[in-house]
């Protein structure tokens, strides 16, 4: 009889560490199932898509693009941080081919660029006669109006600054030639009351202003990057209108 029991409290005893250990087993593997590493869903990298997307605007693969960066972190890009990538890989080709390859790119995006800007200032120069009949319009490097140099190719520019008589003295007799030019204030700083008030006093005709035979503009860096040598005033020739 004492037996019998005996078995019997064993039996319950194996049960309720049966019972117990149930829960821990199940705690523990949860606790493995949320410990696990997740399975990773690769996912392009943001600067990857927008260097590739880059690239693609210039018509440029990622190889071609790869290799730009590298042109511009060489001497190139010390003598002309901003030089667009076409620009770039066309001066440092590696052959004949290669720079054909990217002039080609060029004259088409610049194309492209141009019909745009004709477009757009279209309704610039509406907008102007609008709001500023009376005031004489002052261009800058980045205002729309670069298509005109399509309509122009024997413009001249002249690089002149204020408080330079050599410079006044060039322009009016440039202006008398009655050959149309573009005219570029080194120093203006963008200020186009200090660039109207010169054109005033040097005796700019308003009526050539307004037909794009003579346009002010503010040099905006243009100078030194064609070498900023020489002294005012300096007349090139073949750039166009701006």
């Amino acid at each position: 009889m004492t037996h019998i029991v005996s078995l019997r409290f064993a039996s319950i005893t194996l049960c309720l560490m049966s019972l117990v250990s149930i829960p821990g087993m199940a705690i523990a593997q949860a606790r493995t199932a949320v410990s696990a590493p997740a399975t990773s869903v690769e996912r392009p990298s943001p600067i990857a898509e927008s260097e590739e997307a880059r690239a693609h605007a210039w018509g440029l693969d990622a190889t071609e693009w790869s290799r730009y960066q590298q042109v511009m972190q060489g001497p190139l890009g010390i003598y002309s941080p901003n030089l667009d990538p076409l620009t770039a890989l066309g001066i440092d080709a590696r052959s004949d081919a290669e720079r054909q390859h990217y002039a080609e790119l060029q004259v088409r995006a610049e194309a492209q660029r141009v019909q745009k800007e004709l477009i757009y200032q279209q309704a610039y120069d509406a907008a102007w006669k609008r709001l500023y009949p009376d005031l004489t319009p002052v261009r800058s490097l980045t205002s729309p109006s670069r298509g005109a140099s399509l309509a122009h190719t024997e413009r001249l520019a002249v690089f002149i600054k204020d408080d330079c008589p050599p410079c006044d003295a060039r322009v009016r007799q440039m202006q008398a030639s009655g050959a149309p030019f573009d005219i570029y204030m080194v120093g203006s700083r963008g200020d186009d009351t200090r660039i109207r008030a010169w054109a005033q006093r040097v005796g700019i005709d308003p009526v050539k202003v307004r037909a794009r035979t003579i346009t002010l503009n503010h040099d905006g860096g243009r100078w030194l990057m064609l070498g900023g040598q020489g002294a005012l005033p300096a007349v090139l020739p073949g750039m166009g209108s701006p």
